[in-house]
């Protein structure tokens, strides 16, 4: 069995695809980071960067329980157990390997700020807005660019998909038009058609709340000085 600690975000979502398209017996631990649970000793313990998600997988690779934090390697993980979504093919398996570190190291992080800019910030900061939305706009192109050449991200449907689908379903809130990516919008609607997707995107999904609900404790949880306290 694995215990997942997660919340309805695109990292948390990543994880519960792999975990449904691989059927794999799961339990959902809900690590409100609005409400602070990320920043539990207990959380930390396996999550030492108190960042979601996380799994223990009670049947490690040694027969012993294993804990892993970061989804990306959370994903390498699974692939690596099941033998699923990931090639065997060393020239398949770094292809997928480049467009998983592409999402971790740009879409991750470029859309994160893109929402944060333009959704969160209590102050219109124009310099960064800008530079944030176009550089979403930026990686949708190179996106667009690729999926014209391959139907997925690695040739076939894998753990690159996986981990860059969901940062592509909040396209709005970071200032983009998706119909100006056609093949962006063509393989978006594939995944998310996907049955696995669609029961992944149900976890904890009437636990997630609108930008206009969140309260100011959970504003001080998620950008105030007790996410940047030292633990």
């Amino acid at each position: 069995m694995i215990d997942v600690y997660t919340w309805p975000t695109p990292n948390g979502h990543k994880v519960h695809i792999m975990l449904e398209e691989c059927s794999l017996p799961y339990r959902v631990h809900a690590i409100d980071i609005g409400a602070g649970d990320q920043f539990k000793p207990e959380f930390l313990a396996i999550s030492p960067n108190n960042k979601m998600p996380a799994i223990v997988d009670s049947e490690g690779p040694d027969g012993k329980p294993m804990s892993l934090f970061e989804s990306g390697a959370i994903l390498l993980y699974l692939a690596g157990k099941t033998g699923r979504f990931l090639p065997a093919d060393v020239r398949g398996k770094y292809l997928a390997l480049q467009w998983l570190m592409f999402q971790m190291g740009s879409i991750g992080p470029m859309f994160g700020q893109a929402h944060h800019f333009r959704a969160y910030a209590r102050e219109n900061v124009e310099y960064a807005v800008n530079r944030y939305t176009n550089e979403a706009k930026r990686l949708y192109g190179v996106m667009d660019k690729r999926l014209a050449e391959s139907p997925y991200f690695a040739g076939e449907y894998g753990i690159a998909d996986m981990a860059i689908f969901p940062w592509t379903r909040s396209y709005e809130r970071q200032g983009v038009d998706i119909a100006a990516y056609p093949n962006v919008k063509r393989w978006f609607d594939i995944i998310n058609g996907r049955p696995a997707v669609q029961r992944a995107l149900q976890v904890l999904a009437e636990r997630r709340k609108p930008v206009a609900q969140l309260d100011e404790k959970a504003r001080e949880m998620l950008f105030g000085a007790t996410q940047y306290a030292r633990r």
